[in-house]
């Protein structure tokens, strides 16, 4: 008697065990637009809240710190006159009590870019600078097989002197030296050492292939030496920093000319940036105005002298015919 009756039901209970039916395909795209539509009006709603929220506003910050202690990524990095930053370096070395004879290193930032894809391969070079700062006397080698330029080489300091002979050492590495040195009648000789010697092999280019031993040895025995590193970096010493502030700038001035040859002066200049700095100091970013060499003032000297000729031109005409 308690039995429900056989087919009896609770009010809503049939619709929520109902399965539903598989929606046309017509019917699931108008939903899919639907869903998305609603997706992009949320969106759109949390959009326009963001906008009306009030800017932050912060101060403006002053073109230079007032104080010594101050966050670097928030202004932009001084630079400083060359004078100015040698006496800098100077002032470090008193304040942290460091050694007074410590050397004086610059890096330098190149633009290898030249037209189109094409770029200033890595290059090594030798200046002689006017004002020694270490007493160290680079070891030269001599490739001559002449007596008597042997014994020339020898009397002017050379460290190495020899022929044919040395090239199994020097291909072993039994023999090394910082530069090396030859006359023309024995380059075809040494054609070997090309791949090994790389940028050391003698060539006029470098001035370590003539005739004058010499003034080759007196080059080679005090130049100083620097390279290009991870493809537009230079890094080397120029001076020590107790030497003469105009010695420093006189040094600094020279390895600077002397990079800049190796890009055209039709492009722009291939040192971008320069920091100076000592062994123990931080480093200071340079003013290139007054460093780089002056190649505007010779194009218009240049172009002024072309105008010139082409005045000079019709009047030269004239008075031949």
């Amino acid at each position: 008697a308690l039995a429900p009756r056989c087919g009896w039901v609770l009010p809503g209970l049939e619709q929520r065990l109902a399965v539903p039916a598989a929606l046309s395909p017509a019917a699931a795209r108008s939903y899919a637009a639907e869903a998305k539509t609603a997706k992009k009006d949320a969106k759109r709603t949390r959009q326009e809240k963001v906008k009306e929220k009030p800017p932050v506003r912060r101060r403006p910050l002053m073109t230079k710190p007032v104080d010594d202690v101050y966050l670097t990524w928030l202004y932009k990095r001084p630079s400083y006159e060359l004078q100015q930053a040698v006496g800098m370096l100077k002032r470090f070395q008193e304040l942290d009590f460091t050694h007074p004879r410590q050397f004086v290193y610059i890096t330098a930032f190149l633009d290898m870019a030249l037209q189109k894809k094409k770029k200033v391969d890595p290059f090594s070079s030798s200046v002689t600078l006017p004002h020694r700062f270490t007493d160290e006397v680079n070891k030269v080698l001599v490739f001559t097989e002449n007596v008597q330029e042997a014994e020339v080489a020898r009397e002017h300091g050379a460290a190495i002197v020899g022929g044919v002979e040395l090239i199994k050492w020097i291909l072993e590495d039994e023999i090394q030296a910082d530069f090396f040195v030859a006359v023309p009648a024995i380059m075809p000789k040494l054609i070997p050492l090309r791949n090994k010697l790389k940028r050391k092999y003698p060539s006029t280019r470098r001035n370590s292939l003539g005739s004058d031993i010499p003034q080759m040895l007196q080059f080679f025995k005090q130049c100083h030496e620097y390279s290009v590193e991870d493809e537009s970096i230079i890094k080397t010493r120029i001076a020590r920093l107790d030497m003469p502030t105009e010695h420093i700038i006189a040094n600094l001035k020279t390895i600077i000319n002397d990079i800049c040859t190796f890009k055209p002066s039709n492009f722009d200049p291939i040192v971008r940036r320069l920091v100076i700095r000592s062994s123990t100091s931080e480093g200071l970013l340079l003013n290139l105005d007054g460093i780089l060499p002056q190649v505007e003032k010779v194009e218009e000297k240049e172009e002024g002298n072309a105008v010139d000729e082409d005045q000079q031109k019709p009047i030269q005409e004239s008075v031949s015919t």
